[in-house]
């Protein structure tokens, strides 16, 4: 098991991607219902204040270090966080190798269509990949019988949930033992990406750990939620300090 670093409150594994892929595919295997998480300093921050949130994500059965703030946060709190795993790219690295292990995976969230096109990139990008089913996140609480029945029965091994965060982490915990899928993932934003719907940066950005303006540029509604930034430094620092009023 990998060793698991407290940052705000919430334990982030510290793996690396190969580790998580790992993880993940024991997970597959052990075939019990599992949660998956994907921590950015944003998540991270919310749960300072969102018990819920913060209950769940300690109650998953692997959290990834989505985004360079958490891995700053780990080292800054003197802790080795080998790299960021990031949740777009952790899908990627699954869709991989799903389809010489014969890993079966459903798209669940998104606008209308996105799930599709997203299922269609992964049908050109990784030949023999199974996606057993898709569903848009647009429901109403009187559809979720249908949609637990609908991923229940495709007997998918992995369920990518991208309803935004944190409504995608209560709605698969809330869920989970339900649906009986081996293992569900928050995804955020990945299928709009997959998509082509949204631009990832551009690599440079991302190895430099600026993804964060490149989205912010991209997007200027999302302008304002950068202000939260400086804020998880502080309060990253005055964990590292000890005062525990986050």
């Amino acid at each position: 098991m990998s060793e698991r670093i407290e940052i705000l409150g919430v334990k982030v594994d510290a793996v690396t991607m190969a580790q998580a892929v790992e993880r993940v595919e024991n997970l597959i295997s052990e075939k019990k219902s599992s949660l998956v998480a994907t921590a950015n300093a944003e998540m991270l921050l919310n749960a300072t204040h969102d018990t819920e949130l913060k209950k769940i994500l300690n109650a998953a059965d692997l959290v990834v270090p989505d985004g360079a703030g958490t891995v700053w946060a780990a080292r800054h709190l003197g802790k080795h966080m080998p790299e960021r795993v990031a949740g777009a790219d952790l899908v990627q690295e699954l869709m991989k190798i799903a389809p010489a292990r014969d890993i079966k995976f459903f798209l669940f969230g998104a606008a209308p269509g996105i799930a599709d096109k997203a299922k269609l990139k992964a049908e050109t990008l990784y030949p023999g990949i199974k996606i057993v089913g898709t569903r848009n996140g647009y429901f109403k609480p009187e559809d979720e019988p249908e949609i637990i029945s609908q991923i229940k029965n495709s007997r998918a091994d992995i369920l990518l949930a991208a309803l935004g965060v944190p409504k995608q982490e209560k709605w698969l915990f809330k869920y989970k033992d339900e649906i009986q899928i081996p293992v569900s993932i928050g995804v955020g934003g990945t299928f709009d990406v997959m998509a082509g719907v949204v631009k990832r940066a551009p690599l440079w950005m991302q190895k430099a750990r600026l993804e964060w303006l490149f989205r912010a540029m991209l997007q200027p509604s999302r302008a304002g939620r950068l202000l939260a930034l400086p804020k998880f430094v502080w309060k990253v620092h005055k964990q590292k300090i000890g005062t525990r009023n986050w």
